[in-house]
């Protein structure tokens, strides 16, 4: 039977009309059915008052089938509540989950986490630093990577509009692009900037290994550097 057919049985079940199969099964559903549970509930003064008219002053002899057994109610609706806890704490345990990537800040947010199957220790470098010219603040974390480095960058006191690049410079003089990405005219981590607050978080990643870089450097793709980073 169907979830919809089970909810209309609540009143016959709570009146005991519905035969020994079909109460078994509604109390299968009424397990798992706060709604249901609600309206037992509410039932429950009807059937007061139906005895009270089958036996007016005692004088009419109508027997109403036997009430559901004691105390199943309550056991259903603590089983709802439980549940309802339940749910509360994972929705806890997601939102600690989520605080937890904000406060970390670059390297969890930007999934710098070790991963199986990856020829890493789990190390991760970081460095930071701010340009006295441009006052573009940077930081980059760093991982290293069976197939080279995977690199987060968190970017902030920038101006747009601009087209960006990181760039990894190993210690040869070879440069490599980790990642471009394109700032808006508010541009990113403005103090007092409204919607533009917060910095840029981006990813990307190098073939060159942690020892082999020199330093990372935050560029325009016209040449203009904004920001270098020291490895």
């Amino acid at each position: 039977m169907s979830t919809d057919l089970r909810h209309r049985d609540v009143g016959a079940y709570a009146l005991g009309v519905l035969d020994p199969a079909d109460s078994f099964r509604f109390e299968e559903h009424l397990a798992d059915c706060a709604t249901c549970a609600v309206r037992l509930s509410e039932f429950a003064g009807v059937e007061s008052t139906l005895a009270a008219y089958a036996h007016p002053g005692g004088g009419i002899g109508v027997t109403l089938p036997e009430p559901p057994t004691a105390g199943l109610l309550d056991r259903l609706l603590d089983s709802v509540a439980a549940g309802r806890r339940r749910r509360g704490r994972r929705r806890l345990r997601l939102v600690a989950a989520a605080a937890a990537l904000i406060i970390a800040g670059p390297v969890a947010a930007l999934g710098l986490q070790a991963r199986a199957g990856d020829d890493d220790d789990g190390t991760v470098l970081r460095y930071a630093a701010t340009d006295p010219a441009s006052g573009v603040s940077a930081s980059v974390a760093l991982q290293e990577r069976g197939w080279g480095s995977g690199v987060g960058l968190e970017l902030a006191r920038v101006e747009g509009p601009l087209t960006c690049e990181l760039i990894a410079v190993g210690k040869d003089g070879e440069e490599q692009t980790v990642t471009t990405w394109a700032v808006p005219p508010g541009g990113y981590g403005m103090p007092g900037v409204e919607g533009h607050e917060e910095p840029l978080r981006t990813r990307g990643g190098s073939a060159l290994r942690g020892a082999e870089i020199d330093r990372f450097e935050v560029r325009t793709l016209d040449g203009r550097r904004l920001v270098t980073i020291e490895a």
